[in-house]
């Protein structure tokens, strides 16, 4: 995939009349119902600004006036600065596809086939396996390490990640002390803090809860995020028909409410606060009771909000998991459909694209490479046909003629690796050619491929003076937090 993205958007799954529609019934709701806002001082700000505000039940309505204005401030075009320029991501109302690698499992699915709770070394190996996936361009953290204390755990994840891959990539923060300390830790990689903000190369994700809720701790968090002006995901993680209404459409008028008045109030503290339209939003399976990552209701709901957040001229942030436990079919034909019909959506960032099983709750070192490997046929194939007077070919044919073969002819070989995917994984060759190289299966061949990386790709991206002050400060700060606890 190339280091810019890929453009995507041939697929559309709301009419631009759908949209208005959707448009219009959000503004009735922001400004007829409204959303509950438990901070004062966020209240108060909001209120300056021209919301309607009942300060006793902490309720805001947002006119469309108000709206508008804060939206004419919200940037379109938001730049992720890797630690080299070669990993920056520019995101934008387009339909520019790039992926962001999996989220916060507790559990991992180690090479040994054992579930167990993550560790900090899983995070180090998991970043650095991530870290060459070709198909992957923003990191995550895949794992919440459970050997470390959890109160401020995210200091020390952070400067994990600060430590050991190129790109950009997400964190979120503990609180808004949390998102002091993280500027505090990205300053010293930086060398200072305004270098920082002039080249961010990260992004802070806050998330809102459904239905129109925003507890205190997250509007803190949003406000001083918005304050730096760090890149911010706003994120809603809807379940249509448990915390939103059962229906599609009526889902899409809730988090649309959500989002727009977070990203109102982020341009009140800060006009020009760089701010992502995100989701993980999926279905209420009513069959068993539970969550559904994967359904292919999910999945329009996440192309239909690319769709609404582009209305806005804000880039998008979506995608899921799969509810697989294990690297198998279902896990196959869950990614693949999703996948492909994200990028053919044109989804900005493809969220938990490499390593996600169960809904999350677990990660697994082969499906990192699983996902990539299914991503790169993805990209593949939105990346289309090209049709010109050279790839039709006609000379070509007049050269070789009837009955001739084209295997050496100079047009394959220049279009070789042009358009023709090669994957890493996929074996092709006939059942003899594989049976006599072990007849291992694609996870049997992840596997290898996992621990070949690992055994050698140890890169050293910062200094070891560099290291030993961002681990100072992640330690402090947690230290801090334990402390406050106790």
């Amino acid at each position: 995939m190339p280091a810019q993205g890929i453009k995507g958007g041939q697929l559309k799954v709301l009419s631009e009349e759908d949209i208005y529609q959707i448009h219009i019934a959000t503004l009735e709701v922001l400004e007829e119902v409204g959303v509950k806002v438990e901070h004062k001082a966020a209240l108060e700000l909001m209120a300056d600004n021209g919301c309607k505000v009942d300060f006793d039940k902490q309720i805001v309505k947002v006119p469309e006036y108000v709206l508008k204005k804060a939206l004419q401030s919200a940037p379109s075009k938001i730049t992720l600065h890797g630690k080299k320029r070669d990993f920056d991501v520019v995101l934008d109302d387009t339909d520019t596809v790039y992926t962001m690698g999996g989220a916060g499992a507790i559990r991992v699915l180690d090479l040994d086939g054992r579930r167990r709770p993550a560790t900090l070394k899983d995070l180090v190996d998991l970043t650095r396996l991530q870290d060459v996936l070709e198909n992957m361009h923003i990191a995550h953290f895949l794992v919440l390490p459970q050997d470390i204390p959890q109160e401020g755990a995210d200091r020390i994840v952070f400067a994990t990640m600060l430590k050991h891959t190129q790109r950009p990539h997400h964190t979120i923060p503990g609180g808004p002390q949390g998102v002091r300390d993280h500027v505090k830790m990205a300053s010293i990689l930086a060398g200072s803090t305004d270098r920082l903000l002039q080249a961010p190369f990260y992004l802070e994700n806050v998330c809102i809860e459904s239905p129109l809720y925003y507890p205190k701790e997250r509007v803190e968090e949003l406000m001083e995020v918005a304050r730096y002006g760090i890149p911010m995901l706003i994120e809603e993680d809807a379940v249509a028909g448990a915390t939103t209404p059962f229906t599609i459409a009526g889902t899409l008028v809730e988090q649309n409410v959500n989002i727009l008045c977070a990203v109102a109030l982020a341009q009140m503290v800060n006009p020009g606060a760089p701010c992502i339209y995100s989701i993980s939003s999926g279905i209420m399976d009513m069959g068993v009771g539970n969550y559904s990552a994967a359904a292919p209701e999910s999945t329009l709901l996440h192309i239909a909000t690319n769709q609404i957040a582009h209305f806005y001229h804000l880039p998008f942030q979506g995608g899921n998991t799969c509810d697989s436990k294990l690297p198998d079919a279902q896990m196959g034909y869950e990614r693949a459909s999703h996948f492909l019909a994200l990028a053919l959506g044109g989804c900005n960032i493809i969220h938990v694209a490499t390593g996600n099983l169960e809904q999350m709750r677990l990660a697994s070192y082969e499906q990192c490479l699983l996902d990539s490997e299914i991503l790169g046929a993805t990209f593949r194939i939105v990346e289309g046909i090209t049709v010109n007077k050279d790839t039709l070919g006609v000379e070509v044919l007049k050269e070789v003629g009837p009955q001739g073969n084209f295997l050496a002819h100079s047009q394959t070989l220049r279009y070789l690796r042009k358009t023709r995917w090669i994957p890493k994984l996929t074996d092709r060759r006939n059942w003899e050619a594989w049976e006599i190289d072990g007849a291992k299966d694609m996870r049997g061949r992840a596997r290898e491929e996992v621990r070949r990386i690992l055994k050698e790709h140890n890169p050293q991206y910062v200094s070891e003076d560099v290291k030993k002050e961002i681990d100072r400060v992640a330690q402090a700060s947690q230290k801090r937090v334990l402390e406050k606890k106790n």
